[in-house]
């Protein structure tokens, strides 16, 4: 197993799980601070979401192949483990979100000084 390669393709895994939170729970906020359009809001998520597949699945590849490989003799200091509580820490702050969303009540939106209520 070559630990360097394992270790470069979780971490474009990590990369691809931080890019599916900022784009799929944040880009709303994103969008608010650098003023963008709906539409460039929604290429920004669109593009968020496949820059994230893209890193992601070349991330696995990376890591099939490092587990595949034969090692090296220089592969024996590599620690996999800081990486790997990373992506079980990003995994649970994704679900944990998704979990939160759900229980979330739809917002009211303020009524301008012009509007009425009518019931």
């Amino acid at each position: 197993m070559r630990k360097h390669t394992v270790r470069r393709g979780l971490r474009l895994v990590l990369v691809s799980l931080i890019i599916i939170i900022v784009a799929s729970y944040y880009h709303a906020g994103i969008a608010d601070l650098f003023a963008f359009s709906v539409s460039a809001e929604e290429r920004f998520y669109s593009l968020g979401i496949f820059m994230a597949a893209a890193s992601g699945g070349y991330g696995v590849v990376l890591t099939v192949f490092g587990l595949v490989l034969p090692g090296r003799i220089n592969d024996a200091g590599v620690r996999l483990l800081p990486v790997f509580m990373l992506i079980l820490t990003a995994f649970m702050l994704f679900i944990w979100l998704m979990i939160s969303s759900l229980n979330d009540s739809p917002k009211q939106r303020h009524l301008r000084s012009n509007e009425t209520i009518t019931i």
